[in-house]
């Protein structure tokens, strides 16, 4: 069994050696290639992986495979071989997408969305794993194709829940009235799904809310943790979707929703009913969409794609043209780690993030801070009540703006408002920008820096602003 050091490049090594000056330090992917879903995310014998779709011959969305970067403590990733391609003649030739990697009866298991031909409809294919993930066996095992029912027009993305035991799995789907939907699967046998049914669609008011699509991609349900101490199969649980909208073209301006509710057990059926009671946005940047999430016992962790692509909200970006010249596409955020406070879902940075603070810039600065191009700032405000919050902002807060200037140019990049005692901590790595507002969720941004322009913080009057250099750890993975 090979460990996971002697079949790995390390990520510090490809980053640190990379000739883009866009391309992120902190945020592990190859060195080469379009990157998008995080896939298959989970934690056995104490590491975490993260799979991703990946096309590691160009920077363009084509024959997709499974990429691969573990860690043992969040903070220093290797990446590993190609784990899943798409096999000639099998139910994957068209490429291996969005799924998930399960421990069934001790043995890794990939299931993932195959795709025969181009415009072809998707099946669940399995896959089973090495114990240390590194290898996998494919032999076009598909353990669900297409439901036999004249509503459901599409269907992709599987994913996989347990609830009183018992097994079951989720796809998102798109319906011939033009609503979204998700399908419920019974799961005794990894190899042989059971269709369920349609069981919750965008019709439902709380969904058609918070979630409305044509199609939910990448459907997530998990237990979180609840601020109210709820507990258990019957405390809150978390559906999350990335909202599909045809013609997106990887624009996805519906990005992500989510809704939070409980789950029971119909008493005629056996089987589990989600009830939700609210939702919202799951990131309010432009530029994040196909999150996974990874439920452990005492949290539960996201990872979402930030794509290329041209400028949106007046920021600068890349065209084809550029892209394909630099090589690359696609960055997964930070590990966040997730809760409902209140009823609503809190997003913030895993704390193992906080090991890449290097050297501290800047401490309770205010005004114009200059931050280094790699860099974390927590920037706060004052509780004293009738302190200064002058600025541009709306709803009674100040305006923090995030921007780009140099060289005759000027770019926003973030502007938010800033509450009185409230707090926001900012990362750029590059050429992503992820803000975390405490006790909300965040905002992903891509932005890229030209020559000669520095990142700028322009803070509101009283508000001030700690900043570090990013560093990696200098321990070994």
């Amino acid at each position: 069994m090979s460990s996971p050091d002697l079949a790995a490049v390390h990520f510090d090594d490809v980053a640190a050696a990379h000739p883009d000056p866009a391309f992120p330090r902190f945020h592990p992917r190859p060195a080469q290639g379009w990157i998008n879903d995080p896939n298959g995310i989970s934690y056995l014998n104490g590491r975490y992986h993260v799979f991703f779709q990946y096309n590691p011959d160009s920077a363009r969305h084509h024959r997709i495979t499974w990429g691969h970067v573990s860690s043992a403590d969040l903070v220093r990733w290797a990446e590993h071989p190609v784990a899943l391609r798409p096999q000639h003649g099998g139910p994957d030739e068209y490429g291996c997408w969005t799924g998930v990697v399960t421990d069934d009866g001790g043995v890794p298991t990939a299931a993932y969305s195959g795709v025969r031909g181009d415009r072809g409809h998707s099946e669940v294919v399995v896959a089973r794993g090495s114990e240390d993930l590194v290898f996998w066996e494919q032999t076009g095992q598909v353990a669900a194709t297409m439901p036999d029912d004249g509503q459901v027009t599409a269907v992709r993305d599987p994913f996989i829940f347990r609830f009183n035991g018992k097994r079951y799995a989720m796809q998102g789907a798109g319906l011939a009235n033009g609503h979204a939907a998700l399908l419920l699967y019974t799961v005794e046998d990894m190899s042989d799904w059971k269709y369920q049914g349609i069981w919750l669609t965008s019709e439902n008011p709380v969904a058609a809310e918070f979630t409305p699509a044509e199609i939910w991609e990448c459907p997530q349900l998990v237990r979180v943790p609840d601020s109210a101490g709820e507990s258990g199969d019957s405390g809150t649980w978390l559906m999350m979707f990335s909202l599909w909208l045809s013609g997106d073209q990887h624009e996805h301006a519906n990005g992500v929703g989510h809704l939070v509710g409980s789950l029971a057990e119909d008493p005629g059926t056996g089987l589990p009913v989600f009830t939700p009671r609210g939702g919202g946005k799951s990131d309010l940047g432009r530029d994040f969409y196909a999150p996974q999430i990874v439920a452990l016992e005492d949290r539960a962790l996201l990872w979402g794609w930030a794509n290329e692509g041209a400028g949106r909200d007046g920021r600068r970006g890349r065209n084809q043209d550029e892209i394909d010249a630099a090589g690359w596409a696609g960055v997964l955020t930070f590990p966040r780690e997730l809760s409902v406070v209140d009823g609503a879902l809190a997003v913030s940075p895993a704390p193992e993030v906080e090991a890449y603070r290097g050297r501290q810039t800047a401490r309770q600065a205010g005004g114009v801070v200059v931050l280094p191009p790699f860099a974390e700032t927590v920037v706060t405000a004052p509780s004293v009540s009738g302190a200064a919050v002058g600025g541009t902002g709306t709803g009674g807060g100040a305006a923090v703006e995030l921007l780009l200037v140099g060289g005759g140019s000027r770019q926003t990049v973030f502007s938010g408002n800033l509450q009185p005692g409230e707090e926001l901590r900012i990362f750029v790595d590059a050429s992503l920008v992820e803000v975390y507002r405490a006790g909300s969720v965040a905002t992903t941004l891509r932005a890229y820096p030209a020559a000669g322009e520095e990142w700028q913080l322009h803070l509101p009057a009283d508000a001030t602003a700690d900043v570090w250099q990013l560093r990696q750890p200098t321990v070994g993975n």
